[in-house]
């Protein structure tokens, strides 16, 4: 809403645009801050080049050779201004740092007391939206699967107003990724001193952002090939093949990928220079695609 017509439906590409190409994995307080430079520069560019400043036939000359650049340019400002109004709007109305905070939590630490009250309260609150109530139920019941009061939380979600059919993918995805159908490491299965001490570092080191804690497990596989540690019975090898440090690392997921790991992947690759990872799958997932796939189940 309140953007003009010309902007309701806009096209991102990174081979296009200069602005989406170095921004596209940046978090939103980044974001932000890369928009407000991005205006101030052009503020800048077009107080510089004023109609109204232009004194001699070489300043005509020079605003006439700069003008389709600030044109083109006034578009980009407009277009990225619209669209991080839209994403300020979409994130207030549904609270989503305050939901987003708490589903990294219940992504990366385990503390049960805590995150069944803080779901009560989520599941009961009305400024939550539907999804992100069903998102937060679904998460913890593939964490507290075994320790959890699953009916509880089931019972909730309907209270709070979640479709039938939409409580009934709390059993869905047990069966899809619970601890009978998963691999290894979605939450970290370690021993207890790899354990202990990956939380002594994390306290220690601290986290930057509390909505960028979780790394995917995809990220632990590409560590386990560079270090030549990558299990053969997770992890076959072809017959004949040798194993050595590699320096280009193909992934392929059948069943799709998700964007936070296109971004962690590609921040990998910039700052690890021996070894260049390439991602693909056979689609891109966000929340609401895999959950349509879900239902299909």
């Amino acid at each position: 809403p309140n953007v003009a017509k010309d902007l309701e439906e806009v096209v991102l590409s990174a081979q296009q645009d200069p602005f989406f190409r170095k921004n596209r994995h940046s978090n939103f307080g980044e974001l932000g801050e890369a928009i407000k430079k991005l205006l101030d520069d052009y503020q800048k560019q077009t107080k510089h080049h004023n109609s109204s400043n232009l004194n001699t036939i070489e300043d005509m000359q020079a605003f006439m050779e700069k003008f389709p650049e600030l044109r083109s340019q006034s578009h980009t400002v407009s277009k990225h201004v619209a669209i991080m109004g839209e994403l300020a709007r979409l994130v207030d109305v549904c609270s989503l740092l305050d939901v987003s905070q708490f589903e990294q939590e219940l992504a990366c630490s385990d503390d049960h007391s805590s995150h069944i009250r803080e779901l009560m309260e989520k599941l009961n609150s009305p400024s939550v939206k539907i999804p992100d109530k069903l998102r937060l139920g679904l998460l913890y019941a593939l964490r507290y699967e075994t320790s959890g009061n699953i009916n509880l939380v089931k019972s909730a979600m309907a209270k709070g107003g979640v479709p039938p059919d939409m409580v009934e993918l709390m059993n869905t995805i047990l069966r899809y990724g619970g601890t009978k159908a998963r691999g290894p490491g979605l939450y970290g299965q370690r021993d207890i001193v790899s354990k202990m001490t990956k939380s002594i570092f994390s306290s220690v080191q601290g986290v930057s952002n509390v909505y960028s804690q979780h790394v995917p497990v995809l990220m632990d596989t590409i560590q386990a090939v560079l270090k030549g540690k990558l299990k053969a019975d997770s992890h076959p090898y072809m017959p004949g093949s040798a194993y050595g440090e590699p320096k280009e690392i193909i992934v392929f997921m059948v069943g799709g990928i998700t964007y936070e790991e296109a971004t962690k992947v590609s921040e990998f690759n910039q700052q690890n220079k021996g070894a260049n990872v390439i991602l693909g799958g056979s689609t891109v997932h966000n929340s609401t695609s895999f959950l349509e796939e879900l239902k299909t189940l």
